[in-house]
């Protein structure tokens, strides 16, 4: 939601006149969140975001979390674990710990990729691990939630 807005304010879309109204279309399309009342027109609510000021890209966190599941089915995939991706525990296992840590150990003298490969055998991102990792909740859900309307509406 940040890194759009920004894009939108980067590419010309959006006017300095719309940056607020657009942080809030934002909001309320990605997040299903409106403004507590009405926001005076003089108003910046993007510039309480520190990434917005500070210009700090937002998607990086978009993507530790797709890396955080892929390194975990990496992990319960060199330890052995057959089970569910959830339910898989790599505490104490010093093979994994050793991989690891020569992944880490290449720091910033290598591209990202060959990091990555170094530990998954991938060398781009996998978000399908995040899936398998939520199956069995998103089996539930799906049960929980038919004939329900889910959701918000923009």
């Amino acid at each position: 939601m940040v890194d759009r807005w920004r894009w939108g304010v980067f590419n010309g879309e959006t006017s300095p006149a719309e940056y607020n109204d657009a942080w809030s279309a934002n909001m309320l399309k990605y997040q299903g969140l409106v403004p507590p009342g009405p926001r005076p027109a003089n108003a910046f609510d993007p510039g309480a975001k520190y990434h917005i000021p500070g210009n700090t890209p937002y998607t990086r966190y978009f993507l530790a979390h797709i890396y955080q599941f892929q390194f975990q089915r990496a992990a319960c995939k060199e330890a052995g674990w057959t089970g569910p991706l959830h339910r898989c525990s790599i505490y104490g296992n010093k093979e994994v710990g050793e991989r690891f840590e020569r992944m880490m150990e290449m720091g910033q003298s290598r591209p990202w990729p060959e990091a990555m490969q170094a530990f998954t055998g991938e060398t781009g991102n996998d978000a399908s691990a995040v899936t398998d990792y939520f199956a069995p909740l998103n089996t539930w859900l799906t049960a929980q939630n038919r004939g329900k309307n889910c959701g918000w509406n923009a």
